[in-house]
Formats: structure tokens, sequence, C-alpha cells
């Protein structure tokens, strides 16, 4: 079974645009870092994201890094952590959104996807509207290229035209 490793963007993400939900329906269970707990309940994160942490479902499994250097890699503490845990894995799926983490994942062998991919997938599911599910994203800080929403609007509309 896949092992499914988060840092705290696409997690925060899904908090905020109402589809935490979608998590264990896609991936059964979800493991976080303790750095990444951490950042989620950090006074700066949004308090509906502070808030859902503290009463964390039982599909989150919040666990300890093995040693890792973060500084080594240029990340921050959760990024980091979540790719030592991931190494460790056999199967393994990193939900990760920052560039530069998606890079040393990948420069690790570590197949990796982000917020866009969550929800893509639950699409390609049928398990929410895409297109509303972007909408609320977009109204967040989050950060993607207009090229990259195009193409994932016109893959889904095409879909549900072949469907």
């Amino acid at each position: 079974m896949i092992v499914v490793v988060a840092d705290a963007s696409p997690i925060h993400y899904l908090i905020q645009i109402g589809e935490t939900q979608l998590l264990p329906l896609l991936f059964h269970r979800i493991v976080i870092p303790i750095e990444v707990f951490s950042e989620l309940t950090a006074g700066a994160a949004p308090a509906e994201v502070r808030e859902w942490t503290l009463q964390l479902p039982s599909w989150v499994e919040v666990r300890s890094a093995p040693a890792h250097d973060p500084k080594s890699m240029d990340l921050d503490a959760g990024e980091a952590a979540a790719i030592a845990i991931a190494e460790q894995e056999v199967e393994v799926l990193l939900l990760i959104d920052e560039n530069l983490g998606r890079r040393e994942a990948t420069r690790r062998g570590i197949p990796n996807t982000g917020t866009l991919g969550v929800l893509r997938r639950a699409a390609i599911q049928q398990l929410l509207d895409f297109p509303a599910a972007i909408g609320r994203l977009r109204a967040t800080n989050f950060r993607v290229s207009y090229s990259l929403l195009q193409e994932l609007l016109a893959e889904d509309a095409n879909r549900k035209l072949n469907h």
C-alpha cells in the first residue's frame, strides 16, 4: 500500500477551500511530519487551518522524521522532514507544492504531486467540481501559472465531454 506523506502547503490549501475530505477518499491515510504539524498550528497559519489541525482526523498520522539536514536541501523544516520520511518508504507519494521541494523530491526519486494534482485526481474520480474548486483556490494566496490552470481546466472540460 502506498504511504502518502504531506508537506504543509497541500493540507493548508485543501482546508482553506473545504476539500480535506478528498484526502482519505483518495489516499486513505496521510502522514505528516511533526514539523508540518507545527507549521499548521503556528500563529501565522490561518485560524481555520490551526483549528482543523488541533482536531486532527483519525486518518492523519503525525510522525517523527529520521535525522536529516534541512539546510543541505535548501528547504524549510517541514519540506525537508516530509522528504526524509518519504525517502524511507518503499511505495510513497509525497504531497508538496513548493518548486524547490518538488525538484529535490524528484532528484531523490520520490514520486510527488501538489494541491493541483490532488484536485485533478479527485476530478478524474468525479469526487468534485474541478472548476469550482479551482475558483476557491484562486481566492486564496495559492500561486500557480495561468497557463497551467488553463491547461488543467481544458483537460477537465474535455474529460466531461468524453464521458
